[in-house]
């Protein structure tokens, strides 16, 4: 089963004064292992780099349950939610809360917890939002097999 890891790439770019810029991004790659992941966001990058080499800054695994990610071109930003799925423990009769975590593509904080809201209620589980945060990252690339 694959996983997501977020990869930290450091490259040298144009700056608008025409000066090169050294720059960080984020990126979303789903891999079976760090070295797949650290493959495909070399592969994936790659052409993106116009000057100098990059160099590959972090790896590290993250735990997202879905993604929603919207396709229209506004939305350019991405969104990291804690979700929590509310159960009743038949026991003891007390009421659990297990955390998960869902990335959401939207073009606003507002639009992100309205499509996370969207999406949840498809559902039959009962949830409560705990966080929505913006994160770094700069682009997702999913795994799609070759044919």
């Amino acid at each position: 089963m694959a996983a997501w890891f977020e990869c930290k790439v450091t490259y040298e770019k144009v700056a608008d004064n025409g000066m090169p810029k050294k720059v960080s991004e984020s990126y979303l790659v789903d891999a079976d292992s760090f070295t797949l992941a650290e493959a495909r966001i070399i592969e994936e990058v790659t052409p993106f780099v116009s000057m100098g080499e990059f160099n590959i800054s972090n790896i590290r695994k993250v735990n997202y349950a879905e993604l929603f990610l919207n396709e229209e071109d506004k939305c350019d930003r991405y969104y990291r939610c804690k979700v929590l799925y509310v159960t009743i423990d038949e026991k003891n009769g007390v009421e659990k809360k297990a955390p998960v975590f869902v990335l959401v593509k939207s073009d606003s904080l507002p639009h992100a917890v309205a499509e996370l809201e969207k999406q949840m209620d498809k559902g039959l589980a009962d949830y409560e939002i705990a966080s929505v945060t913006e994160t770094s990252l700069m682009d997702v690339f999913q795994y799609v097999p070759s044919k």
